[in-house]
C-alpha cells in the first residue's frame, strides 16, 4: 500500500492558510482522479470543494506511486487518502474533546468547522489542523465515515476545460521559450547518413540550430512557425541507411508455439513449469486475434525541459513522472536528484504513448541550449508512427461439454510484451526502453523485456476465466522480436483475452440451447457478479424487441478479476454494406462503494467507445518503407456518427472497498460486439477489427 512507504498524515494532507491541500502520486489524465480524492476528503472532513485542492504531481515532493496504470488509482493513492482523513478527523474531534469537553460523538463537522449542536462553539477545521503534530501517524484501520447527504461533485477543473481557460501542457508559453521539433527517421531501423550542407546553412542562417546526435535530429529556435518549416526542410534534406526496411510478414502467423516462451498459468499467475497437454478432442474451438493498434491520443505528444547548468526541469504529460525521472537521469550521466519532473497534463491516452520519449528528447535538447525553456512537440505523423504500439495478439480457447456446461477450458494467449514503460532495473531498463537512445551517436540497443510473471499482469490478464470451470488448462506465449516496438495500452492483455472468452461462453450457450444469462450464471458463485447479470437482464427486459436486422450480444468481465465487474449488452445493427452501426449500450457494473458516480460513469461509457473504436475500425498498417498509418484517414477511428445511446447502472455497495473501474468495460465490449454480430448475422468473427470487408469475406467464408 502507499501508506507504507509515506505513513504519515503528512504525507497526503496538509493544511495551507486557508486550504486543505491533497497530495498524491497519481495523475490525472481524464480518469477523474482529483475529482475522486477531493470527494473522499470531503466525506471525511464535510468541508466545501472551494476549501480543498490537490497538489501539482512533481518528483521530489508528490509521494512516489510509480505508474499511474492498472486501474489501481483509487485503490492506491485513494485509500491512502482516505485512510489518511479519517486519521485527521478522528484527532481532530479528539483535540475539540480535549478543549472544550463532551466526547467524539458530540461533535460535529460541517461546512469546514467543527460544532457542538445546541451550543455557539465553532472551530475551524484548517486552523486546528495546522496545530497537530506534523509527524502524525496514518491509521489505516479506522472506519470510513459515510455521510447523510454525498458532496456535490467538484467540477472546477471541469469548467475551465470545458471553457477553453485550461492550460495544457502544448498551450505552455514562457518569457524566452524556444521551440523544437525532431526530424524522424523513415522508420525504426533507419540511420542517418548525411545531411545536405546547403540546408543546413539556410537554417542556421535564419537564426534557428540544428542539434544532432548520431541519428537523432531536431530543430530549434525561438518562432514555432520557423522551426516547424525548417524540421520538413531537413527531413527532405537527409541522406537516410534503411537498413532493408521494416519486415513485411504475416504477424500473425508468428504468434504460435514454436516461436514463444511459453508459461501455465495458475490463479491468474505465470509458472516457470512444463505446459500441460492441450485438450483432448474439444467440442469448441476458436482463435481470436487483435492486430497492432495505437493509442490515437488527441493530441501528440509534448514536454518542455530546461537545463540550469546544475538541474534539469521538465514538464511531462507522462504517467510515471519518477520512473521517468530515473531513466532520464541516467541517461545523461545525472543524479536523480538532479532532474525534476512536474506532471502537466496533455492529450491524455491510457497507456504508455510517446509522452516519455518527447520529455527526453526535450532535455536533450534543453542540455544543448542551457538556461532556455525549449517546448518540444511531436507532429501527428510522429505520433502514428515513433509511439509504442498495443501488440498484436492471439488467444487459442477450446472447450468441452458436459451436462449443458463447460466442463473444461484450455485458453492460450500469444503476443509481444506489454512492458515497455521506462522503469528502474538492470540492464540500464529505463533508458534503454526510451526512443533517442536507440538513435543518438552512442546508441543503445532496444530492451527486451524478460517475461512479465505477475499476477493478471501484462498479456496474460483476465486469461483466468472469471468463471466456476472445472478444469482449465491456461498457457502465456511470450513471442518476442516481432516487427513493432509494444508497451502498455488501455487494459493490456485483457482486451484479446475476454473477447474471446467471452465470444467462446456465447458459442457455448447456443450450442448448449441455452439462454446466455443463465448459461453464465450457472458457470459462477460469486454473487456479486450474479447480481450484475440480473440486473442487466432486468433492463433488457424493459426494452422494447429488437427489430428485423438487429443483433444483440451480452458479455460479462471483472477487471483482473478483482476490480469491477462489468456486465453489458450492445444492440447493432448490420447494415446491407456489411457496417456496423451501434445502436444502443446497456451497462450494470459494481465497483464496490461509489465515490464519484459522475466520474465512474464516464470512465465506462469512455472505455465502451474506445472498445468500440478498437473492434469496428482500428489496425495499423505498414510496408518496408515505414509506417502506413500516420493520420487519422489512414488510421480510422470512430466518430460521432457512430455513437450508441447508453443505458448506465451502478450498483453501489457502500459497505465494500472502491475498486478500479478505468479499463472495466473495454473488454467485454468488444466481446459484445462480436456476439451482437453473430446474433445479426450467423457470422462468427475471430478477428479484430470488424470492418465491412472482414464481414464480407467471413459471409463468403462461410
Amino acid at each position: 500500500m502507499s501508506i507504507d512507504a509515506y505513513p504519515h498524515v503528512s504525507d497526503w494532507l496538509t493544511p495551507n492558510d486557508s486550504h486543505l491541500l491533497i497530495h498524491t502520486g497519481k495523475v490525472d489524465i481524464g480518469q477523474r482522479i482529483s475529482t475522486a480524492l477531493v470527494r473522499i476528503v470531503q466525506e471525511e472532513l464535510a468541508l466545501p470543494a472551494s476549501q480543498l485542492d490537490v497538489a501539482p504531481v512533481r518528483t521530489g515532493c508528490a509521494p512516489d506511486e510509480g505508474i499511474t496504470s492498472g486501474s489501481n488509482s483509487i485503490e492506491q493513492s485513494g485509500s491512502a487518502v482516505a485512510a489518511a482523513a479519517a486519521t485527521l478527523r478522528r484527532h481532530l474531534l479528539k483535540a475539540v474533546v480535549d478543549q472544550h469537553g463532551g466526547t467524539l460523538s458530540d461533535w460535529t463537522l460541517e461546512a469546514g468547522y467543527i460544532h457542538r449542536p445546541g451550543t455557539n462553539i465553532r472551530i475551524n477545521l484548517i486552523s486546528l489542523a495546522r496545530d497537530l503534530p506534523p509527524d502524525l501517524p496514518v491509521d489505516p484501520d479506522l472506519a470510513r465515515h459515510m455521510p447523510d447527504t454525498p458532496p456535490a461533485p467538484d467540477m472546477r477543473g471541469m469548467a475551465d476545460m470545458v471553457t477553453g481557460r485550461f492550460t495544457f501542457l502544448h498551450d505552455i508559453d514562457l518569457p524566452g521559450m524556444w521551440h523544437a521539433r525532431r526530424v524522424s527517421p523513415p522508420h525504426a531501423r533507419a540511420s542517418l547518413q548525411d545531411i545536405d550542407q546547403t540546408v543546413l546553412d539556410r537554417i542556421t542562417g535564419d537564426g534557428l540550430h540544428v542539434v544532432r546526435d548520431g541519428s537523432f535530429l531536431a530543430v530549434t529556435g525561438p518562432r514555432e512557425w520557423a522551426v516547424v518549416k525548417a524540421a520538413t526542410r531537413l527531413g527532405l534534406a537527409c541522406t537516410w541507411d534503411t537498413g532493408g526496411g521494416l519486415p513485411e510478414t504475416n504477424v500473425f502467423a508468428h504468434l504460435a508455439p514454436e516461436n514463444a516462451q511459453r508459461f501455465p498459468v495458475v490463479n491468474g499467475t505465470p509458472q516457470k513449469a512444463p505446459v500441460p497437454e492441450p485438450l483432448d478432442a474439444p467440442d469448441l474451438s476458436g482463435r481470436f486475434e487483435r492486430p497492432y493498434q495505437m493509442h490515437g491520443a488527441l493530441a501528440p505528444s509534448a514536454a518542455l525541459a530546461e537545463w540550469t547548468g546544475e538541474r534539469l526541469f521538465v514538464k511531462s504529460h507522462s504517467q510515471g513522472i519518477y520512473p521517468l525521472r530515473e531513466a532520464i537521469a541516467d541517461s545523461l550521466g545525472l543524479a536523480p536528484e538532479q532532474v525534476e519532473i512536474s506532471h502537466i497534463p496533455g492529450s491524455g491516452c491510457y497507456g504508455h504513448n510517446a509522452a516519455d520519449d518527447a520529455a527526453y528528447e526535450a532535455a536533450l535538447l534543453a542540455m544543448a541550449h542551457p538556461n532556455t525553456p525549449i517546448l518540444l512537440k511531436w507532429s501527428r505523423e510522429d505520433e502514428h508512427a515513433w509511439e509504442p504500439y498495443a501488440p498484436a495478439m492471439a488467444v487459442q480457447v477450446d472447450a468441452k461439454l458436459a451436462n449443458g456446461r463447460i466442463a473444461a477450458l484450455s485458453a492460450e494467449s500469444y503476443g509481444d510484451t506489454h512492458r515497455g514503460r521506462p522503469r528502474p532495473g538492470p540492464n540500464r531498463a529505463g533508458p534503454a526502453k526510451l526512443l533517442a537512445n536507440r538513435f543518438r551517436a552512442e546508441a543503445m540497443a532496444p530492451y527486451i523485456s524478460p517475461p512479465n510473471m505477475g499476477n493478471h499482469a501484462g498479456m496474460h490478464r483476465n486469461l483466468d476465466p472469471v468463471y466456476d470451470i472445472p478444469k482449465t488448462r491456461l498457457v502465456k506465449n511470450l513471442v518476442q522480436s516481432l516487427p513493432h516496438r509494444t508497451s502498455a495500452m488501455r487494459c493490456l492483455g485483457a482486451v484479446a483475452n475476454i473477447f474471446a472468452l467471452e465470444s467462446m461462453m456465447d458459442e457455448a450457450a447456443r450450442t448448449a440451447s441455452a439462454d446466455p444469462f443463465a448459461f453464465r450464471r450457472a458457470h459462477l458463485s460469486d454473487q456479486r457478479a450474479i447480481a450484475v447479470l440480473d440486473a442487466l437482464e432486468k433492463r433488457l427486459s424493459a426494452l422494447p424487441p429488437l427489430t428485423d436486422g438487429m443483433g444483440r450480444g451480452i458479455a460479462y468481465a471483472q477487471y483482473k478479476n478483482a476490480m469491477t465487474r462489468v456486465g453489458l449488452a450492445i444492440d447493432l445493427t448490420v447494415t446491407e454494406k456489411a457496417e456496423v452501426e451501434l445502436r444502443r449500450v446497456t451497462l450494470v457494473a459494481d465497483a464496490g462503494r461509489v465515490i464519484d458516480p459522475d466520474g465512474l460513469v464516464a470512465q465506462l461509457e469512455g472505455g465502451i467507445m474506445q472498445a468500440a473504436s478498437w473492434a469496428l475500425y482500428e489496425q495499423l498498417a505498414w510496408d518496408r518503407n515505414g509506417i502506413i498509418s500516420c493520420d487519422w484517414d489512414s488510421y480510422p477511428v470512430i466518430r460521432f456518427d457512430n455513437v450508441p445511446d447508453f443505458d448506465i447502472t451502478l450498483l453501489n455497495q457502500p459497505d465494500q472497498r472502491s475498486v478500479g473501474a478505468g479499463e472495466a468495460s473495454p473488454g467485454p465490449t468488444v466481446a459484445a460486439i462480436a456476439n451482437a454480430i453473430f446474433d445479426a448475422t450467423g457470422l462468427r468473427l475471430r478477428r479484430m477489427p470488424f470492418t465491412p470487408d472482414a464481414i464480407t469475406q467471413a459471409a463468403l467464408d462461410l
